[in-house]
């Protein structure tokens, strides 16, 4: 799913757009068992609560496409066969009705998960008349397309704090204090896919809170499908490849011009509004090394290494591997943050044998938030 599609749906989660009639799942204890069961009607909770709810779920399709929302693929055996696709399938066609797959969707997640924390599965089924548009983007009345989808939340449930509240009837302070609050979820998915704005069995969109962490035991036992590694760690893998593979050519200049031109690909996908995620494969990293002079039998050594761990013909997300916002030098001492676009303010020189890196201050220098003039 593009980022123009995940949005189509985040703004069904008021009440007044979806038809979300009811909120089904299980609070689950430290120990994985499953305390207690429910399913809770919108329509006889107070507006305010509705809202609320539904604005918790409707974080479970937030975040960056790529880092914390992940398209899941089927294979076509699995669709046709796969007892998890099955389930999935059983869960969608009876609207969450079906007693019997809900609890053991419930077995399958609890089975996987291992929180410190007591958790709650929010389950909500909505059936979305996707509005279709003229080629003038005139709105038509007739909708041929229904949307058909359930999405999952998992929100930790932690204790609540205790608050000083002055009651105004009153004329008084008593402590305020809940029994526990829902934590925003720290994973979930939706199913099945809305690409190309219709219903795509055979896609789901993967959400995690957390790029460092993929929950793959949580994807195997509920997709059986596998992941890329985290965005977090394959940024630490990119740099680490960078430096290994080219290690004595891998100088600042070179550095630098790998993250600009990254950026700028990043950039000109915004500008442009592509509604397709933007994704590189390795070559076109090798292809800036290239540019930099680095010699060939480094490049040939980073493509070997980059195809390992990211696999042969593998295409990611630049924005999983830099930082576009910001370009950072780092000494064990000290750590300098450079607007990407004023990389000409900083330079490496060997002045009598030692190494310095040196930044042109030219006005506006400040030390601990003080204007400083230098001689």
């Amino acid at each position: 799913m593009n980022e123009k599609e995940i949005a189509e749906i985040r703004r069904r989660f008021r009440p007044d757009k979806s038809n979300i009639t009811r909120i089904r799942g299980c609070y689950v204890n430290g120990q994985g068992e499953i305390v207690s069961e429910f399913s809770q009607p919108l329509g006889l909770m107070p507006q305010e609560e509705a809202e609320e709810l539904l604005a918790i779920l409707k974080k479970t399709l937030s975040g960056t496409v790529g880092k914390n929302l992940i398209d899941i693929e089927f294979e076509t055996r699995q669709v046709l066969e796969g007892e998890e696709h099955r389930l999935l399938m059983a869960l969608r066609s009876s609207s969450l009705e079906d007693d019997g797959a809900v609890r053991e969707f419930y077995g399958r997640v609890i089975q996987a998960l291992h929180m410190e924390d007591h958790y709650l599965i929010l389950l909500a089924c909505d059936q979305y008349d996707v509005p279709s548009y003229a080629k003038d983007g005139e709105k038509q009345d007739d909708s041929p397309e229904v949307f058909s989808y359930f999405l999952c939340s998992i929100c930790p449930i932690k204790p609540a704090k205790t608050a000083l509240g002055y009651y105004v009837s009153e004329n008084a302070f008593r402590n305020i204090t809940a029994d526990r609050v829902v934590s925003a979820p720290e994973l979930g998915f939706l199913f099945p896919a809305f690409s190309g704005r219709c219903a795509d069995i055979y896609s789901a969109l993967y959400y995690s809170r957390n790029i460092a962490e993929n929950n793959a035991e949580f994807v195997d036992a509920v997709f059986r499908c596998g992941l890329p590694m985290p965005a977090a760690v394959q940024k630490e893998t990119f740099r680490s490849i960078l430096a290994d593979t080219v290690a004595e050519d891998c100088s600042f200049d070179v550095v630098q011009e790998v993250h600009g031109q990254l950026s700028g690909m990043i950039e000109e996908h915004k500008t442009n509004k592509e509604e397709e995620p933007l994704v590189i494969s390795g070559k076109t990293v090798k292809g800036i090394l290239q540019s930099c002079g680095v010699p060939e039998d480094r490049l040939a050594a980073f493509e070997e290494k980059y195809d390992t761990e990211f696999g042969a013909d593998a295409e990611v997300s630049p924005r999983n591997l830099i930082d576009a916002k910001q370009l950072e030098v780092r000494t064990p001492d000290v750590t300098i943050r450079v607007n990407p676009e004023r990389g000409d303010l900083v330079e490496t020189r060997v002045i009598d044998g030692a190494r310095y890196i040196l930044i042109r201050a030219d006005e506006g220098v400040e030390v601990n938030g003080v204007a400083v003039h230098i001689s």
